[in-house]
């Protein structure tokens, strides 16, 4: 079989770009900026603001679910229809309307902010599965894994251009500042719309448009081709234990993006100095994980370098965990003076790199295990196994945070690493890489003469 040649570089970076324009969104409204806004101040039922995190909680859960619900269908409609770069376009217009909106809430407007956050991290998170769909298309199979990590790095890199502007111009989350920091909606989605203009003038919508039967309709094929999609996961063993490691993976990963910070002022009980250095150690980090681990898997292939950032994970995590003891330990042995805050930005350190690699590294390793003709519908599985995650890992994480306390809580989040380590042990990447590049739709094979 002939290998799929490189994609110009243009349209590589176009591709990427996507990753560098959405991260503005994500860190800005979901991360670091609206977030507390909306707890502190548009709810504000201080002082623990136990109703504005449950309310919170419940807008990003239902958005999730709508994700769950819709990305396969929108996968399958897409590959059918030759139409991704169309419902990418449609997301990318949806995300950046409703996160402009969010400039007209007001302290109080609670309803209308838990909308506007489910349509826009809706919108969001659904074009993550689109984006990435793109992926199989843009080079050969091993070419797949830097491409993947340049993608995340840019990504990282938008997000810390992003939030170093909010924080130096907009100014802290109060209700004092509410005024200027109520721009951090039009700002992200300004940012969004000017830097994923690349993405649409210079990626290629690629296959073929596929002839309905008469009386039928694409979303009812759609719908067909996720049934097939679902049974031909059997035949797909490798890449279906894949989804199953991404989940408790991404499980993991969403609980450090949701608990995180929380986490270093509650338990760390750290200075805002530190704050800020956490933000910053982690997305310069993250960036050099994600554009270093592509280059490596490139060299010793996918699932090798996914396992090492899984390893990595478990690291940051029981560093995490023991970060109060590893600073008293110093004391003792070492006779420094280290505090556990400070202590604690080295396992910032371990967790950026981990994040923006693990993340990179899975999505490639998709993209190696699935056939071209299904990689919108693979993708739209990969998306749904991420966002289940989110909702199983911050649910599991809040729970047991409030039997055990969160300092004990996140050994959850290492139990899910763990997890994802022995389930993708059994993949065999030669044998998934050769499923996928030997499959021929049999709908398309039954119309050839």
């Amino acid at each position: 079989m002939v290998s799929r040649k490189l994609a110009p570089g243009r349209e590589i970076f176009g591709w990427a770009m996507f990753d560098f324009a959405n991260q503005a969104y994500t860190l800005l409204i979901i991360t670091v900026v609206f977030g507390d806004l909306f707890t502190r101040v548009i709810v504000g039922d201080g002082p623990d603001y136990r109703m504005g995190n449950l309310l919170w909680s419940i807008a990003l859960a239902i958005s999730y679910f709508m994700v769950v619900v819709a990305n396969p269908v929108c996968g399958a409609v897409m590959d059918f229809s030759k139409a991704r770069k169309r419902f990418l376009f449609i997301s990318y217009v949806a995300t950046v309307t409703t996160t402009a909106l969010l400039y007209f809430v007001v302290p109080g407007w609670i309803f209308t902010a838990m909308l506007l956050i489910i349509l826009s991290n809706f919108a969001y998170a659904i074009g993550e599965g689109f984006i990435a769909s793109f992926l199989p298309g843009l080079g050969p199979r091993e070419a797949l894994g830097w491409i993947s990590g340049l993608g995340w790095g840019l990504g990282y890199i938008g997000g810390l251009i992003a939030t170093a502007f909010t924080l130096l111009f907009l100014g802290e989350v109060s209700a004092e500042n509410f005024d200027r920091i109520r721009w951090v909606g039009p700002f992200a989605a300004g940012f969004f719309l000017v830097a994923a203009i690349p993405t649409f003038l210079w990626v290629r919508e690629r296959g073929r448009r596929r002839a309905l039967a008469p009386g039928d309709t694409v979303l009812r094929a759609g719908f067909r081709r996720i049934i097939h999609t679902w049974n031909d996961l059997r035949g797909f063993r490798d890449l279906s234990t894949l989804l199953v490691s991404i989940f408790f993976m991404m499980a993991g990963i969403y609980i450090i993006i949701s608990f995180s910070f929380i986490y270093g002022a509650q338990v760390i009980e750290w200075d805002e100095s530190v704050r800020a250095m956490m933000f910053v150690t982690v997305q310069i980090s993250a960036a050099i994980g994600a554009i270093s681990f592509g280059f490596l898997q490139s060299r010793i292939g996918a699932k090798r370098t996914y396992v090492i950032t899984l390893g990595l994970w478990m690291i940051a995590i029981l560093a995490v965990w023991q970060t109060p003891n590893l600073a008293a330990a110093a004391r003792h042995l070492l006779g420094v003076e280290w505090e556990a805050q400070y202590v604690f930005l080295f396992a910032g350190l371990l967790a950026g790199l981990s994040l923006g690699s693990a993340q990179s590294a899975g999505r490639a390793l998709v993209g190696v295990l699935t056939p071209h003709g299904k990689a919108a519908e693979f993708f739209g599985f990969w998306g749904l196994s991420g966002k289940l995650a989110a909702i199983f890992g911050i649910l599991g994480l809040g729970m047991i945070q409030a039997w055990l306390g969160l300092a004990d809580a996140i050994l959850f989040c290492l139990a899910l690493f763990v997890a994802a380590m022995i389930v993708v042990w059994s993949v065999n990447e030669q044998r998934g890489r050769q499923i996928a590049e030997t499959w021929r739709d049999p709908q398309r094979a039954s119309n050839q003469p």
